[in-house]
């Protein structure tokens, strides 16, 4: 028999979503430190088309551990649990390697993209290690809907403060730590995350007793048997595919939040702080009643409104600067936080896993950790589309498609900052048919 979540163990699993940190900071300054503005301070490492190629690379390599991990977590049963052992052994690699992110060989483009490749490979690696077992715990601990429902509620929140925290105090870490000096900032305020990322993901290491509050079961089928059960459900793959072109979407519109702030809006770096606290403000705003909607009408319908909501304003967006005026930057971006609360922070975690705990209960194995794993292997396919696309379309703002890709750029287009909002526009339209076909 099971026992009672108490609250301090949801609040425990919470905060150990600390790596939400290091995806924020992989979302938003990776490209910016390598394909930087004119005005940043900074110069480019490399030419697109070699950072594309390097980070695609790292992603294929990494997208084989996805379900592998998911699977051994499904598999494995010591002493300390199926997941806890895998954060344990990930948290403090997964900062290392994204600190390696911002110290590239400079002057040398063949070696920087060598160096990005390797690096991007192993980070991406644990991410996965930590990731799919943490977001496993919550069908692993959680014996009901309610207390499921109650840790991706918790893990909902920290996200959104993690997040909040990695968007919003960049712009002033830079500046107190650079001192002017942007390479420097950046260096600093990267590590100083990191220090977080590490605290958290350890409190959730040595304070959620897994053991205890586990059933204990360990998966006995196969991988092969694995994949076809999981595959099976029409549920899972529409919201597979949902998730996919959302996160195409949210992850260029986080990618281009800089660029709207300092080339569209003509702000310094200290405005990147101030969008974003007016970002997640509004989202935190409304957590609790995107939360209290989804349990009346579920969670299906206020995605979908969710997903409307976000097209019209990232089409506003299109028109910043244009038909709106660059002043209605600052209430664009708060509006786009309503939508984001719900479609990027409550449902991920709480719709899989009810869709997990349902495919195990029908089965008769404890497969939580593989779904887990191959949503972790779509949200890496997002990902890698992204930053495949994303520095293209930011240069190639003057329509020269091949030249954009294959030399060393001058600079951001601001044509292709736009353009960039509109191709998130139609992701999000996509994302809009897959959530409409899924059944809850």
């Amino acid at each position: 028999m099971s026992k009672r979540l108490p609250t301090s163990i949801q609040i425990f699993y919470g905060l150990g979503v600390s790596y939400a940190i290091v995806d924020q900071i992989f979302a938003q300054w990776i490209l910016y430190f390598y394909l930087p503005p004119e005005s940043s301070g900074l110069k480019p490492v490399m030419a697109p088309l070699l950072i594309s190629l390097a980070l695609v690379i790292s992603r294929f390599v990494d997208m084989v551990t996805d379900p592998v991990v998911g699977f051994l977590s499904d598999k494995v049963n010591t002493r300390w649990g199926r997941r806890i052992p895998f954060i344990a052994v990930g948290i403090i690699p997964l900062a290392l390697f994204t600190i390696a992110f911002f110290y590239p060989p400079m002057n040398n483009e063949k070696l920087a993209f060598i160096y990005l490749a390797i690096v991007g490979s192993m980070f991406f690696t644990f991410y996965t290690i930590v990731g799919a077992p943490y977001n496993s715990l919550i069908p692993e601990i959680g014996q009901t809907t309610e207390e499921r429902l109650n840790l991706s509620t918790w893990q909902s929140v920290f996200r959104l403060v993690y997040t909040a925290i990695a968007m919003i105090i960049p712009g002033a870490l830079i500046g107190m730590i650079g001192k002017g000096d942007t390479l420097v900032g950046v260096r600093g305020m990267v590590i100083s995350l990191c220090v977080l990322v590490i605290i958290g993901g350890l409190i959730t290491v040595f304070l959620v007793p897994e053991k205890k509050y586990s059933l204990g079961k360990t998966s006995q089928a196969n991988f092969r048997d694995t994949m076809r059960i999981v595959f099976k459900n029409k549920a899972f793959i529409n919201y597979l595919f949902g998730l996919l072109f959302f996160f195409i979407g949210f992850n260029n519109l986080r990618a281009i939040m800089n660029y709207f702030i300092e080339d569209i809006m003509g702000m310094g770096k200290g405005a990147i702080t101030i969008a974003s606290a007016l970002l997640f403000g509004m989202s935190a705003l409304f957590f609790y009643p995107t939360n209290k909607l989804s349990k009346k009408y579920g969670y299906r319908k206020i995605m979908l409104a969710c997903l409307a909501m976000l097209t019209f304003f990232t089409l506003c967006l299109f028109q910043l600067g244009k038909i709106i005026p660059v002043s209605m930057g600052y209430p664009l971006f708060a509006l786009i936080g309503i939508p984001v609360a719900g479609s990027a922070f409550i449902f991920p975690p709480a719709m899989l896993s009810e869709i997990g705990s349902k495919i195990s209960e029908e089965n008769g194995n404890r497969i939580e950790g593989v779904c887990f794993g191959i949503q972790g292997f779509f949200l890496k396919m997002a990902f890698m589309i992204s930053i495949l696309i994303l520095p293209i379309i930011l240069v190639a703002g003057n329509g020269d498609i091949l030249s954009a890709i294959t030399t060393a750029p001058k600079g951001v287009e601001k044509s292709g900052i736009y353009l960039t909002s509109l191709v998130s526009a139609i992701s999000f339209i996509i994302s809009f048919f897959f959530y409409y076909r899924y059944e809850e």
